[in-house]
């Protein structure tokens, strides 16, 4: 029996395996799975960048800035005359869809990859394509009804899409931070209210200085989170200037005239920001200078809230033999081996978020310097830093104030009882009998374990009212 062999100058039948659609790029074929959104460019994505585990469909806000970013474009095609209609309007609902939320387990390319995005562009171009095919009754990798790049990424490029995206993804960040970085200074806030009227002593180089109010101490915390605040919503108008429009390098190549002023303005109406299109779209393209802005106002909010944690610690230590002035909230039980501790695990939380966002702005600067000649690559770890150390200082925020600061209560009898015992009210004395006697006063305080008022009174330095009106809690923290 002879058996059948192919020849060599006939194309052996191409083999359909169940459960998969063969697609095509410049680079050849590859299999996909047949019920996936994505297809071939995000499947060697996958395959070339298995890095941080991350997928960047779990950047909820840059997958709603993409389907933002190609809903604009298909209404701008469409209006210009470039995009059927019946293909616009499939690709428009399809990337309504992605920004609803429906599609983010379709994007699957890790965080990290080469390429200045490519791979999240083409990951968000295929997933719209295959879901408009199906909304317009075709199967997913139908290509020759409706392209991912011929249609979906029309009048587009990676190198104005996915910066445009990152920015418009920052501003949504920026503004849920602001909202809850608010809530905790009003937290402060009401302690500072609360703690109005409790004396104690302040300190410089963890020594004893002069007295103040516990409510000047926690006042003093909301203002200094207020002016980072502040200075995040100064950013946002530098990040509503985009370059979309600018296609590979800034000078609109494959862009039709008047696409960039149509894709701006629709953008601006589905994302309700007000955008506008960069002076100079190659400089636009080559520089990254505003995400180093972003990244080092970052930073110093976060380097704030480390530090308002670190004294939080201080303060409340012990309880015994630390400072012991404020009660944090218990929160969980602190050892497995020493039954009832209980230990500042929130602001030791909110530091380590601190010292991530602290890494990221060096990861940010250098990705930033390493741009080179019309566009960066680095862009990806960018975006990455950036939106993750928004997220976790808006996670931190609000386990901060829930957790901690609301329930943050005073250790007024110890208070009290250092205030009496306390040499730091020698300072009000000065004015009235000098600052040698002052420091002579303190030097037998201490020696002699007796107080300020006694030894005044035993050394007639003062009449009784002067004494006590300089002695006061207003005359000695400021308050009069």
């Amino acid at each position: 029996m002879t058996e059948h062999l192919t020849s060599p100058c006939t194309e052996a039948p191409e083999v359909r395996h169940p459960g998969v659609r063969r697609e095509q790029d410049s680079l050849g074929d590859a299999d996909v799975p047949e019920a996936s959104y994505w297809g071939i460019s995000t499947h060697r994505a996958v395959d070339n960048f298995p890095v941080s585990g991350r997928t960047i469909g779990t950047l909820r806000s840059l997958i709603w800035s993409l389907g933002a970013v190609k809903y604009s474009a298909a209404r701008a095609n469409q209006s210009l005359g470039l995009l059927d209609p019946d293909k616009s309007a499939a690709i428009q609902k399809a990337a309504l869809e992605v920004m609803d939320g429906h599609w983010d387990d379709q994007f699957v390319v890790d965080t990290i990859q080469g390429g200045a995005g490519t791979s999240t562009n083409m990951n968000a171009n295929e997933v719209i394509a295959n879901r408009a095919l199906e909304l317009m009754g075709h199967s997913k990798g139908d290509y020759s009804v409706l392209h991912p790049i011929d249609d979906v990424n029309r009048s587009q490029s990676t190198n104005d899409v996915y910066p445009t995206a990152i920015k418009i993804a920052l501003q949504r960040e920026i503004t849920a931070f602001c909202e809850e970085h608010d809530r905790l200074i009003q937290a402060f806030d009401a302690k500072a209210t609360e703690f109005a009227g409790i004396i104690k002593v302040g300190r410089t180089q963890l020594q004893d200085a002069v007295p103040m109010s516990m409510g000047q101490e926690f006042g003093a915390f909301a203002d200094t989170l207020r002016e980072d605040g502040l200075r995040l919503l100064e950013l946002l108008p530098h990040l509503r200037e985009c370059n979309l429009g600018a296609t590979a390098i800034g000078t609109g190549i494959t862009a039709a005239p008047g696409y960039r002023e149509a894709v701006i303005s629709e953008l601006t109406s589905i994302t309700g920001l007000q955008l506008t299109s960069a002076t100079n779209l190659v400089e636009a393209t080559s520089d990254t200078g505003v995400f180093m802005l972003v990244s080092g106002v970052l930073k110093r909010a976060a380097v704030k809230l480390s530090k308002i944690c670190n004294d939080l610690r201080l303060l409340s230590s012990g309880p015994q033999t630390g400072f012991g002035e404020i009660l944090l909230p218990a929160v969980q039980a602190g050892s497995s081996i020493m039954p009832g501790k209980v230990n500042p695990v929130i602001p030791e939380m909110v530091t380590q978020v601190a010292f991530r966002v602290i890494g990221a702005d060096a990861t940010v600067t250098m990705a930033v310097e390493a741009g080179q000649l019309q566009l960066n690559a680095f862009e990806p770890v960018i975006a990455d830093a950036l939106l993750e150390s928004i997220a976790w200082l808006t996670v931190a925020c609000r386990q901060l104030r829930t957790h901690c600061v609301d329930g943050i209560t005073a250790n007024t009898q110890m208070l009290q009882q250092r205030m009496i015992e306390s040499i730091s009210v020698v300072t009000g004395l000065a004015p009235l009998i000098g600052y040698a006697a002052a420091a002579e006063l303190a030097k037998e305080a201490l020696a002699s374990h007796r107080g300020i008022a006694e030894l005044v009174m035993e050394r007639g330095l003062l009449d009784p009212q002067k004494m006590e009106a300089a002695l006061s809690a207003k005359s000695l923290a400021g308050l009069g």
